[in-house]
Formats: C-alpha cells, structure tokens, sequence
C-alpha cells in the first residue's frame, strides 16, 4: 500500500524511528527480539489488565484514495494520505496525571540525532508541558538494547541549539539527564515507576 503526506509526496520509511511502518516485522530486528514499539505497546496492555494506567498509541489519521476490491466481502487499500502530521506516539493517563510520550530508536553507538525527531513533535511536547502533562520520550540505542526515560524538559533545549548546528545528544549526556529502565518480562519496559518519582515531587 502507498502512503502520500498531504503534498502529494510519497511516503518513505526512513531508518529506526521507533514507529512500525509495515506488518511484515523488520528484520533488522529479528535477532534482537521486538521492536521498541512492541515492547511498549505490551507494556501499555499490561498497565490496562492490571487498572494501572490508561496509555494507548495514536491513531495516525489517513485519507483513503484508492480501494481494490479482490472479493465482494474484502477491500484492499493501495493508496492513502496521511491527513496531518502526527504529534507524538503515545498518551493516556496516570494517577490523575495526562501522560504524553515520544518513542525513538537508533543504531547509533555513542549518540542520538536529532533529526529523528520533528519540529511539531517538539512543539506539542511544550504545549503539554504548559498545561500541567507529563511529556517524555522513551529512547532505545538498539546496538545495547537499551531503553533510557528523558523528560521533556531535559531535552528541548538540545532543540534550540540544533539550530546553530547541533546535530546529536551525546549518549553520556542521556545517560546523565535520563534514567536508564531495565527490561522486565511483564511488563517489558516498565517506564512508570520513573513517572511516580516525578508526580511525588510535583
């Protein structure tokens, strides 16, 4: 199936964004388990099973333009538009708390670019941030298979010096500002037990 951005320009899935563009599993993933999207989505069940938190992934919005009809009872979509661009990954709540997250991936060893993120991502990450939500991203360097918690507040600034030239944080500087999360069996990638540290000293 083709996927178009409202320009009309043909969507291309562009290296380990965290976000799973096809079905098919990625193989580049099949020696290292599943995908940090996976993982957090298992999460998220599990969190909803046991009346923990309400978190659920976002719906991207699309515009169908094209329907093949192989049987009376079947459709097959070929071709579609994403409407908007999307905010970020992932939101729900938490103790009361509105909960708004990001989830990255890369291959990178000792950094991680900045361009894996976009300008509206950040954007919303302050808008919630302003009224009173809890926004983070949940970044995984995918070569160690691991999963570090960054606030929000913690990475914006790196955004504004991207503009005069910064290119990548720095893994040690993550590793200082975020907090690293151990992957569990269940749930997988428990991100938040982090999040109670932060709503006990709000």
């Amino acid at each position: 199936m083709t996927f178009r951005y409202p320009n009309g320009k043909k969507y291309v899935p562009k290296g380990i964004l965290g976000k799973t563009n096809s079905v098919k599993k990625d193989e580049r993933f099949s020696n290292r388990g599943m995908t940090l999207e996976e993982d957090i989505n298992e999460t998220n069940e599990y969190y909803l099973t046991h009346k923990i938190a309400v978190i659920h992934k976002k719906p991207t919005p699309l515009q169908i333009v094209n329907v093949h009809y192989p049987k009376r009872s079947a459709a097959v979509v070929t071709e579609a538009y994403f409407k908007k661009p999307s905010t970020t990954d992932y939101n729900g709540v938490y103790k009361g708390k509105y909960i708004d997250f990001e989830a990255k991936e890369t291959k990178n060893k000792t950094s991680f670019p900045l361009k894996n993120f976009h300008d509206h991502q950040i954007t919303h990450m302050k808008r919630v941030i302003d009224h009173g939500g809890v926004a983070f991203t949940l970044l995984r360097f995918t070569i160690f298979d691991e999963v570090f918690l960054v606030y929000a507040e913690d990475i914006l600034p790196y955004f504004n010096e991207q503009k005069s030239g910064r290119k990548s944080i720095p893994k040690k500087e993550i590793e200082q500002l975020g907090t690293r999360i151990p992957l569990g069996f269940h749930p997988r990638i428990d991100y938040l037990k982090i999040i109670d540290k932060m709503i006990e000293n709000m």
